[in-house]
């Protein structure tokens, strides 16, 4: 049953805090994983290379599946009852590694569970949407998203820990441990639910029904500029490690991502606040200049300056975008279609981080580490001229109410 509410005028609620909190420990089993999925895959089952890839992937090919339908599932089921359901599969994913025996069905879990993350990942965020303040919706997604952040840094640093020693039921047990504090949080969140449309008739409702239960028209173009940078995102992801290790710049891979997340934490400190008060295009072309600049100082033969300066640079740009983006997502379309405009952001940025590795690794046989960042250089400056022409010259100044 739909719930009517009054606009929020505060930002730092009792129930947007929570949903962070439940969001942090969601994003906290995903770094975990991430992070120790390949190497159990080999150490537990003398799984292949590409196999362990797999084993690794099939978190976000299931992720990728249920955004297609999350965005439906929304309409149908509400925001409440769809993120306790898909936490409580979650949860119950995370024990099911404990007791997978073969290959076949730690990939098996691992697609279930990736399907239970995406689900429960847009019903949160749909709703955070909602208890944000209008004219504070950049501000706002950018502290949300802090939580995410936190865990890009402390999520893998616990996987090592963790599983330094080849104990990886102790990664299982904290996930399984984090899962049900999520789902915990969640139960708590009071999530505001959108009047479901009534002015369509059911022959328009019938037509595209499908396909406008997956992809938001309205949200799609900036999608579309978050999956180009989702692509050059993912080189970082899969390639920057090995890359330094060949350089013996072992200790340099390790810090990178720290550096990467305290930026990111700066950044969210004042680009939604730009955004709010000076509009969209005040802060969307600099940080796409400065990560398509991050992602040029790795086309150079890396040195501690370079990495460095990559690592900043990247967490001030790519960083501060993603809640950016989502921000001119979700806001131009009306409360009702919030689920499906998150699902639309999500599911291209899943996709450029999810398939964008498959792609570039054909590249680096031919072109080497320092030319395949080089591209992904070259596809961050297409990724401004892309915002430019779906977004960039259409774009207002500072959203409704913003001071």
């Amino acid at each position: 049953m739909s719930q009517p509410h009054d606009p929020p005028t505060k930002l730092f609620t009792r129930d947007f805090l929570l949903a962070a909190v439940a969001n942090l420990f969601i994003s906290m089993v995903f770094y975990l994983l991430m992070t120790s999925m390949a190497l159990y895959a080999v150490d537990r089952f003398q799984a292949s290379d590409s196999a362990a890839g797999l084993a690794s992937s099939a978190f976000v090919i299931g992720s990728v599946v249920a955004r297609l339908f999350a965005g439906k599932m929304l309409q149908v089921m509400g925001r409440k009852r769809l993120a306790v359901l898909a936490l409580g599969l979650f949860a119950l994913s995370s024990v099911f590694y404990l007791l997978s025996s073969t290959l076949l069905l730690l990939l098996i879990v691992r697609l279930v569970h990736g399907m239970a993350f995406g689900m429960a990942n847009t019903a949160i965020a749909t709703a955070v949407q909602s208890l944000i303040p209008q004219a504070r919706r950049s501000e706002g997604t950018g502290y949300f998203g802090l939580s995410t952040t936190l865990s890009t840094a402390v999520g893998p640093f616990l996987a090592v820990l963790l599983a330094g020693s080849g104990n990886y039921t102790s990664v299982f047990v904290f996930c399984t441990i984090f899962s049900a504090s999520a789902l915990l949080f969640t139960l708590l969140v009071r999530m505001p639910e959108p009047q479901r449309p009534t002015h369509l008739s059911t022959a328009h409702a019938r037509r595209g029904s499908f396909i406008r239960s997956i992809i938001s028209p309205a949200a799609l173009p900036i999608s579309l500029v978050i999956l180009v940078c989702g692509i050059a995102y993912s080189g970082i992801i899969s390639f920057l490690a090995p890359f330094l290790i060949s350089k013996s710049m072992t200790e340099a891979a390790s810090w990178f991502f720290m550096v990467y997340a305290v930026t990111v934490l700066l950044s969210r400190l004042f680009a939604g606040r730009i955004q709010d008060r000076r509009g969209d295009n005040a802060i969307m072309y600099p940080l796409l200049v400065v990560f398509a600049l991050g992602m040029a100082a790795l086309a150079f033969d890396p040195s501690s300056l370079t990495v460095a300066s990559a690592a900043a640079l990247t967490g001030f740009g790519f960083g501060a975008l993603m809640p950016c983006a989502q921000a001119i997502a979700v806001s131009s379309v009306p409360p009702a279609e919030l689920g499906v405009a998150t699902s639309t952001f999500f599911l291209m940025l899943d996709v450029g981080i999810g398939f964008g590795p498959v792609a570039l690794g054909l590249l680096i046989p031919h072109l080497g580490y320092t030319g395949m960042f080089g591209s992904l250089a070259v596809l961050a400056v297409l990724g401004i001229v892309l915002y430019f022409q779906v977004h960039g010259r259409h774009a207002r100044g500072n959203r409704p109410g913003a001071i």
